[in-house]
């Protein structure tokens, strides 16, 4: 029987996604029975599941008590964070918060799926709006980030208040939105915060992560230099920012503006319709962009994280009514994410190939981070002054370094946690009070299933060690195929070979068991395999048929 985990007389967090991993964000709250749900994010698929594009936190625990959840809260628009809505939404039967921009993506992505008129989506119209939702009581406080209407959440609950600070950055200079001040932090700390719960993403860079305004000067001083040369600047398609940014220096640069890659063209025409990019210039079309002079054009395209069909490998495998030719620029105004080093790098390789000039932020400030440094997170520290500090948004090292950083500027209390750790945050002392199930589900098709079940973990081994089949006729002989075993001319005497050894095997057989078709089964299966390992060194994944009845 499972443990109910009914939140009694107290405040309890738990995240089921999105601690011990970067992205796949879902945290709850816990008060007097009911739960709040923040964010619902994704991941995109990884090399250890084979075939899939989407992995998602599994969402048992909360499934189980949908009658205790209040509703779920976004901070912004990340598919990290709202990228499992049209997954699970439905299915958990509860109302939807957002501010304008993201509400609108959020719709969107509800419409595709068909269950729009399914999910309740309300909308935050103003700035530091609330809402009350049972014993918990949300205002958006906005934060910079690498998105429009990015934005922490103060909890108020009756234990004290919680900041929870989704992805966050200071930015002096930021292009889009009015971060709250360093003053209104302060005030939210004059007042109490009983923990703070932050992004630890970025906790080992020393140095603060930069604003967007630097980044204009880094951008047009790269696209100057450039002049009389087709100039692309790959970036992500959600920073409304840096797309503000590019827009002022295809202007300033007297360079027409080209955009390719069909998330740019959603995210304008969303951030369009909610007040933002209101003077960015008029787009031009691919045909007309190729019959520009070279340096006359400015193309801002998708894919700098080596998405395979994304534009920019289009571009670079010669694929697309874009063209690039030697001489050219393309600019990656984008950091890389750990994991797609492989991926970003067959897109240099095949750019430099064709003589195309290629430029990073590790050469010139043409990218900062949405995530807090070291001296940002001190800096929020400082501000808050905190009781109790969680980290989350991170792996494991980062975490724990973070706890050890806030333990170091002088916060009481630091607990490490990770998915499935149910912590009690008040009364009393914080800490760990039970670990739930987690785990991680992958789209597979158009199937959610389980990331290591029994079609994942065998299409993970027939990856790894191939694939054999075996066929026995009515009359017990055996015909023998491989697929993908490292064989190449010796194939014809390998099958040769195993088929005399599944013969022999089953010859061995004695009474009932030449009857018995598990028993038969197993004999061939394993005679084969041993010869495939003979010969191979691979332990494949064996089947057997048998023809008759």
């Amino acid at each position: 029987m499972k443990k109910n985990f009914a939140p009694e007389d107290e405040l309890l967090f738990l995240a089921l996604g999105g601690s011990g991993e970067i992205g796949m964000n879902v945290n709850l709250y816990g008060c007097r029975g009911k739960w709040l749900m923040v964010d619902l994010g994704m991941s995109f698929g990884a090399n250890e599941y084979p075939g899939t594009e989407l992995l998602f936190a599994d969402m048992e625990f909360i499934e189980d008590r949908a009658e205790d959840l209040l509703g779920i809260v976004l901070t912004h628009a990340h598919e990290d964070h709202i990228g499992a809505i049209p997954y699970f939404a439905a299915d958990l039967g509860v109302p939807l918060y957002a501010t304008p921009f993201t509400a609108e993506l959020i719709l969107r992505k509800l419409q595709e799926a068909g269950i729009a008129g399914e999910v309740e989506l309300n909308i935050i119209e103003e700035d530091h709006g609330s809402i009350a939702l049972g014993p918990f009581e949300i205002t958006y406080i906005p934060l910079a980030h690498s998105i429009a209407e990015g934005n922490a959440l103060l909890i108020e609950t009756p234990f004290g208040r919680v900041f929870h600070t989704g992805d966050w950055k200071l930015d002096e200079e930021p292009l889009i939105g009015e971060p709250a001040t360093e003053e209104e932090l302060i005030a939210i700390g004059d007042e109490g915060v009983l923990a703070l719960v932050c992004d630890s993403t970025n906790v080992f860079n020393p140095a603060p992560s930069g604003s967007e305004g630097a980044v204009y000067r880094g951008l047009l001083e790269e696209v100057r230099r450039h002049s009389g040369k087709r100039v692309l600047v790959t970036t992500f398609a959600s920073n409304v920012a840096r797309l503000q940014t590019l827009g002022y220096i295809a202007q300033e640069t007297g360079r027409q503006l080209c955009v390719a890659g069909r998330s740019l063209d959603r995210i304008i025409e969303v951030a369009q319709d909610n007040g933002y990019l209101q003077d960015f210039p008029q787009t031009i079309d691919f045909d007309r962009a190729m019959d520009l002079p070279r340096g006359q054009v400015l193309i801002i395209a998708t894919g700098g994280q080596g998405e395979a069909r994304a534009a920019l490998a289009r571009i670079a495998e010669e694929n697309h009514q874009i063209s690039l030719t030697a001489g050219d620029v393309v600019l990656f105004s984008s950091r890389q994410i750990p994991g797609n080093e492989l991926a970003i790098g067959k897109i240099q390789n095949a750019l430099a190939d064709r003589g195309i000039t290629m430029i990073t932020d590790r050469q010139s400030e043409i990218h900062v981070s949405g995530h807090p440094g070291r001296p940002e997170l001190e800096a929020l520290y400082s501000w808050l002054r905190p009781e109790i500090l969680v980290p989350v948004h991170g792996e494991i090292r980062h975490m724990l370094e973070q706890s050890r950083l806030g333990k170091e500027r002088g916060i009481a209390h630091t607990v490490s946690q990770k998915n499935g750790d149910i912590v009690r945050l008040a009364p009393g002392k914080p800490g760990k009070l039970a670990v739930t199930r987690t785990g991680r589900l992958v789209l597979d098709g158009d199937i959610i299933v389980p990331a290591n079940g029994d079609a994942i973990t065998t299409r993970r081994r027939l990856a790894r060690d191939g694939l054999l089949i075996v066929v026995i006729d009515g009359r017990g002989r055996p015909q023998v195929e491989g697929v993908g075993l490292p064989l190449e001319e010796d194939y014809p005497e390998f099958v040769a070979e195993a088929e005399r050894d599944i013969t022999a095997a089953l010859q061995k057989l004695r009474g009932a068991d030449r009857q018995d078709r598990g028993v038969v089964s197993e004999a061939a299966r394993l005679a084969a395999r041993r010869a495939a390992q003979r010969w191979s060194g691979k332990k494949p994944q064996t089947r057997v048929i048998l023809t008759n009845g």
